[in-house]
């Protein structure tokens, strides 16, 4: 395997308000992927995150969960965790692809989601990748939405101080 380090991972971002941040995990593969909930919130922990946590069926409904959750606008962040090991069929590059094609769209369209759907050959190498010791993909997913977080934060447009402003009209005590 790959000798990747945590430390080659970008400091956490200030974010000033604590963002709240939706995991949504699959757990088909209920070890591993209760090894990558745990990173990702010890890593929302660590930003002093607030965070919630859903379960899905499978990799495929990770993106429609969190499109339907953003109807509610409570989260400013999303973080995908799940596990897909491949099999004897051509159903693991479907599900591979379509469901990281699904968190593009949703990046594109402006939600912070960090990505923590590992596909891997064989159930090692999702342990190795899933576990908070070592590689902590879990965390890294999480830490891949706080950085989103902040550059939304950054780029959100600010108010230009066009249009109308209800108050006292100008010269009188109070108004602007």
């Amino acid at each position: 395997m790959a000798d990747f380090s945590k430390d080659d991972r970008l400091p956490l971002p200030e974010l000033g308000d604590p963002p709240n941040i939706l995991i949504v995990a699959a757990p088909f593969t209920r070890g591993v992927v209760d090894n990558l909930v745990a990173g990702a919130r010890a890593m929302l922990a660590r930003a002093s995150a607030a965070h919630e946590t859903v379960e899905v069926p499978g990799a495929l409904e990770i993106p429609a969960a969190m499109k339907l959750a953003s109807v509610s606008d409570d989260f400013d962040g999303y973080v995908a965790l799940g596990c897909v090991i491949r099999g004897e069929t051509t159903h693991y590059d479907t599900v591979c692809r379509e469901s990281a094609h699904g968190l593009t769209l949703l990046g594109l369209a402006g939600f912070c989601v960090g990505n923590g759907i590992l596909t891997v050959e064989n159930l090692e190498q999702a342990e190795a990748r899933a576990d908070p010791a070592r590689l902590d993909n879990g965390g890294g997913a999480a830490a891949a939405a706080l950085h989103l977080v902040a550059l939304s934060r950054k780029f959100r447009p600010s108010p230009k101080g066009i249009g109308f402003r209800f108050g006292a009209p100008p010269g009188v005590a109070g108004s602007p």
